[in-house]
């Protein structure tokens, strides 16, 4: 008895001991809040600083989280303005995702060139070896059931994807035949702010 007894709580001691997997965190995974949100209106960047960009052809293409967890590190207005898009639109985004809090991505297409077409389906993010398509997808500007586009003009939409797309972990953009890793580089980034927010708030 002494002995299986024994052999037990050496089990626990090496299970307790062994190293947590670093970097394969399963998206799923819920956070603490006090990990997850910092207060807002003390976040500096500019909504530039955590959109990835990409081109293709005559095409710029530009992602941007719209998740609490990354808009809380942007300046009080860049905040305020993506906040109020998110929230406006959550509900709705929801029911035609068919799927509970969705991550979502605000989404714009910008032509260099008159009469462009773009393909709103044609956008997808890679992450830990998953491909995530678009569940739904919310137009913001007008004009965008036309897939169309004017020189130096702009349509933007809200994409709607599965919870388990995760803005805090490394994704792979895609758009047609182009792709980009930015996003990997810019989370440092968020990570550095998101520790300067805590140490101004106290």
């Amino acid at each position: 008895m002494m002995r299986a007894t024994a052999s037990v709580l050496v089990a626990t001691w090496v299970a307790a001991c062994a190293p947590a997997p670093v970097g394969n965190r399963s998206a799923a995974e819920p956070r603490p809040l006090s990990e997850s949100l910092v207060p807002s209106g003390y976040g500096t960047l500019r909504q530039d600083e955590f959109t990835v960009a990409l081109r293709s052809g005559a095409l710029l293409i530009k992602v941007t989280p719209l998740a609490e967890r990354v808009t809380r590190l942007a300046a009080p207005d860049t905040y305020a303005r993506l906040h109020a898009l998110a929230a406006s639109r959550s509900a709705d985004a929801e029911r035609d995702a068919g799927v509970a809090s969705p991550t979502l991505f605000l989404v714009s297409f910008f032509s260099y060139e008159p009469d462009t077409r773009f393909e709103p389906d044609d956008l997808q993010f890679l992450q830990q070896g998953r491909l995530h398509r678009a569940r739904a997808i919310l137009p913001v500007t007008p004009g965008w059931p036309s897939h169309r586009l004017e020189q130096q003009e702009t349509r933007s939409a809200i994409y709607a994807f599965d919870p388990e797309l995760d803005p805090e972990l490394p994704f792979l953009v895609r758009y047609a035949n182009v792709e980009s890793d930015d996003w990997t580089r810019i989370l440092p980034r968020l990570q550095s702010e998101r520790a300067k927010i805590r140490a101004r708030a106290g």
